[in-house]
C-alpha cells in the first residue's frame, strides 16, 4: 500500500516541513552531481563480483558509520544528524518525502514549528542510536530520513488515527486508489518494519541494505515524545 494524500486539513503552511524536504531535495542533487562511481567487491549467490558502486559527493564524508560512531562518538556524533539530509538513490529520498509530505504537515501544525524541528531531529538521532546499538561493528553507510519520519509517521497515529488516507492498493495485476483510515496503513508499515528485522535480519547491515531498526526506533520515539509531551489533537497539552 502506498499512501498517496491524506484528508485532513491544517491550520497553517507547514514550512518547517516543507524546508526538510527542500533541503533534502538540494542535497540529494549535489550529492548525485559531486558523486563518482568506483569499484567495489560484492557478495553474490554466484561468488564475489566486481561492480561499480556509485559514491556520492556527501555521501562519502557525512553519513553515519555505525563502527566509527560507536567506537569514537565524540569524533562521530555529527554524522548522525548529517546523515538524515542524504539518500542513496531516487526511490530513497521519494519514498520519504513523500511520507513527510503527508504526514509531516499535520505533526507540525499540531506540535508548533519549532517543537516541531526538535521533534523531528530527535526522532531522527534515536533512530540513529538504535541502528547502531543493533548493529555496532557494521562498517557500512547509513543514510536517509526513514528514522525521523518514522518519527512523525509515530505521531501521527498517535494525533489522527482515523484520518483518511488515499492509498494506492496493487490488486493482482492491477492497481486501484482506495481510501483508508491512517492507523491502517501505518499499522501495515510498522508491521512490515517489524517483520522484516526479526526475518530478515534487518539490523545486522552487514552487507547493506534497509535500516529497519531505525525505523522502528524513530517510530517509537515519536509515540514517545508525543506521550511525553501530553500532546492532543490540535495542539492542546494535558495537564499534569
Amino acid at each position: 500500500m502506498i499512501p498517496i494524500k491524506d484528508y485532513n486539513p491544517t491550520r497553517r503552511f507547514p514550512v518547517m516541513s516543507v524546508t526538510i524536504i527542500a533541503l533534502n531535495i538540494v542535497v540529494f542533487f549535489y550529492d548525485r552531481l559531486t558523486g563518482h562511481y568506483e569499484p567495489m567487491l560484492i557478495e553474490t549467490a554466484r561468488g564475489v563480483v566486481r561492480t561499480e558502486v556509485f559514491v556520492g559527493g556527501l555521501s562519502a564524508h557525512f553519513s553515519l558509520v555505525p563502527a566509527a560512531l560507536a567506537s569514537l562518538p565524540l569524533l562521530a556524533w555529527p554524522t548522525i544528524f548529517t546523515s538524515m539530509f542524504l539518500h542513496g538513490n531516487w526511490l530513497h529520498i521519494g519514498s520519504n518525502m513523500l511520507y513527510l509530505w503527508i504526514f509531516g504537515n499535520n505533526v507540525e501544525d499540531t506540535l508548533g514549528r519549532f517543537r516541531f524541528v526538535l521533534f523531528y531531529f530527535a526522532c531522527g538521532a534515536t533512530a540513529a542510536i538504535a541502528q547502531v546499538m543493533s548493529a555496532p561493528h557494521s562498517s557500512i553507510p547509513m543514510v536517509g530520513a526513514s528514522g525521523a519520519v518514522a518519527g512523525v509517521m509515530g505521531a501521527y497515529l498517535l494525533l489522527f488515527p482515523r484520518a483518511r488516507i488515499l492509498t494506492l492498493v496493487p490488486i493482482l495485476f492491477f492497481f486501484t486508489f482506495i481510501e483508508v483510515p491512517a492507523f491502517l496503513i501505518i499499522g501495515w508499515w510498522v508491521l512490515i518494519q517489524f517483520l522484516n528485522a526479526s526475518w530478515l535480519g534487518g539490523g545486522e547491515l552487514q552487507r547493506g541494505g534497509v535500516a529497519y531498526f531505525a525505523h522502528i526506533g524513530g517510530f517509537a520515539a515519536g509515540m514517545s515524545l508525543i506521550l511525553l509531551w501530553g500532546v492532543k489533537r490540535g495542539g492542546r497539552y494535558r495537564r499534569r
